[in-house]
């Protein structure tokens, strides 16, 4: 039985009919074709719809995951800033306490906040969305890191300085050159007015009235560098004896009688070194005494806490004080 065909009537007005209605391949295709280009536009449209305004589990799932990631960075940054406070009160301790202390030069600023690579090394946050918080975050702690390793650095070399405290405080120049009931502290450190050359200069040092034969004491171990008279660079110190005490400590004994130590030979604290004399440009029998710490020098009385009471302390350093005549 042979499938019967169905076909479309449309009634005719004029014939008063039901008239069989033929449609062309053209109409058809033309129909097809509408057909289908309004089902591509239609689920295009919902497809943009469902893409803008319906989130699938998996996106919803992603977004959660980065807002997580986001809090997480912000909180990261805070434990950083937290660690940066902590490291900047243990960098002040390291220069103002720990540091003075062993009296050491504290650590630059320079090498401490020196920068980390170049602009480049951050390029790859500027392509991400959320690049800045990132980029922030891992600059705070490449630089926090550098700053830790500087620190680590600077505690190593404390470490070394409290370990050899013992030989650091054996070496450094703690006593009077010449014994305090023997001598007395005429001219002292600063500007003084030369005995000889008549006008004012620095007086790099203290003068200690004693008499001629009177012994002149290593203040602190050491090794002797120079020994003898008007060595070079010393013109006008008569004989002088130069004493290297390690850590950055020299003393100088000029205008000496005579010098009973040689170059190079080890001496101890308190050891004799030789004796009071006037040679050189001197006007009178006196030790000239300097010490010179880091290559600069420095005011010696600062350095007799170990020989004198407070009081006596306090009245030599008054008197070393007053701007008055060098004696050579």
């Amino acid at each position: 039985m042979s499938k019967r065909q169905r076909h479309t009537y449309r009634f005719n007005p004029h014939t008063l009919k039901y008239e069989k209605v033929f449609v062309s391949l053209r109409d058809k295709v033309r129909r097809i074709s509408f057909n289908v280009l309004f089902g591509v536009v239609l689920g295009v449209v919902l497809v943009f719809v469902g893409l803008q305004f319906v989130e699938a589990p998996k996106e919803r799932a992603l977004e959660r995951e980065l807002a997580q990631y986001k809090r997480q960075t912000r909180l990261l940054g805070d434990r950083v800033e937290r660690a940066e406070k902590v490291l900047e009160n243990l960098e002040e301790r390291d220069d103002a306490l720990y540091r003075t202390i062993f009296e050491s030069e504290p650590v630059s600023q320079a090498a401490r906040r020196s920068g980390i690579g170049g602009v480049e090394r951050y390029a790859e946050f500027d392509r991400m969305q959320n690049g800045e918080l990132l980029k922030n975050t891992t600059r705070k702690v490449d630089e926090l890191t550098k700053r830790l390793y500087v620190e680590s650095r600077s505690l190593d070399e404390l470490y070394d300085m409290a370990r050899n405290k013992s030989a650091r405080m054996s070496a450094m120049p703690a006593i009077m050159p010449v014994a305090k009931d023997q001598c007395q502290v005429v001219s002292g450190f600063g500007l003084r007015l030369h005995p000889i050359l008549k006008y004012r200069r620095m007086h790099s040092g203290i003068d200690m009235t004693a008499r001629q034969g009177t012994p002149v004491y290593a203040t602190g171990d050491g090794v002797v560098r120079v020994a003898g008279r008007n060595p070079q660079g010393y013109s006008g110190y008569g004989i002088v004896t130069i004493i290297d005490h390690g850590y950055g400590f020299l003393t100088l004994y000029a205008h000496m009688h005579s010098t009973t130590v040689r170059p190079g030979q080890k001496v101890s604290r308190g050891q004799q070194i030789g004796t009071v004399g006037s040679t050189g440009m001197s006007t009178g029998s006196h030790l000239h005494y300097e010490v010179i710490q880091n290559g600069r020098p420095v005011d010696p009385v600062y350095y007799f806490y170990n020989d004198l009471t407070p009081e006596e302390y306090e009245e030599v350093l008054e008197i070393a004080r007053r701007e008055n005549q060098s004696m050579g």
